[in-house]
């Protein structure tokens, strides 16, 4: 728990003094319970697992972001087993224990306003301690005072050095299918 409010502060630190320059606005919505899932669609294994401890965090004003999950929070494999082979054997959960994308909106979209935007989130996408830039679209919400957003985007595992064994090669598909929903609150005060 303690991490994770270190992370949140770094996370706002990062994201600029916008509050020094607006003192009266609050202008970052955020989330501590998003979801995440992933899906190997592999020709003799179908895998899926999920994550309702997604965090992340949009400064309105600049469209920075940044987005975290505990990889030992994904849960759902078809085995006890499999789930211990994934937080091992590839992901590597004690020596990589979070994965995050960060980054910055790329469409000058107003997101103080109601309505439905398609954008493009631009960011460095950090899994296994391997980064890659990444252009990823997002559907983005705006309505109620939220920010929702949904997104799915492709992972290839040679990307971010996650190697299959040959003995799984055809349990384990070789790009990962990543699914992103969030509700994110906060926000500019009217």
């Amino acid at each position: 728990m303690f991490k994770h409010c270190i992370l949140s502060l770094f996370v706002l630190l990062q994201m600029g003094s916008v509050s020094a320059q607006q003192p009266d606005s609050q202008t970052i919505f955020s989330t501590k319970s998003g979801i995440v899932t992933f899906r190997s669609d592999a020709p003799l294994e179908l895998i899926t697992a999920s994550s309702s401890e997604l965090r992340g965090a949009i400064d309105v004003n600049t469209r920075n972001f940044t987005f975290s999950v505990t990889n030992r929070s994904l849960k759902g494999f078809n085995s006890p087993l499999q789930q211990e082979h994934f937080y091992e054997n590839y992901i590597e959960a004690g020596s990589f224990p979070v994965s995050t994308f960060k980054g910055k909106i790329i469409e000058q979209t107003d997101l103080t306003l109601p309505g439905n935007y398609q954008v493009r989130a631009k960011g460095i996408l950090d899994i296994h301690g391997v980064t890659q830039e990444r252009i990823i679209k997002v559907n983005l919400q705006v309505k109620n005072g939220q920010i929702v957003i949904t997104s799915e985007f492709l992972v290839p595992l040679s990307d971010h050095n996650i190697t299959i064994p040959r003995i799984v090669y055809q349990k384990i598909a070789e790009e990962i299918v990543v699914s992103v929903e969030a509700v994110l609150t906060g926000g500019i005060k009217k």
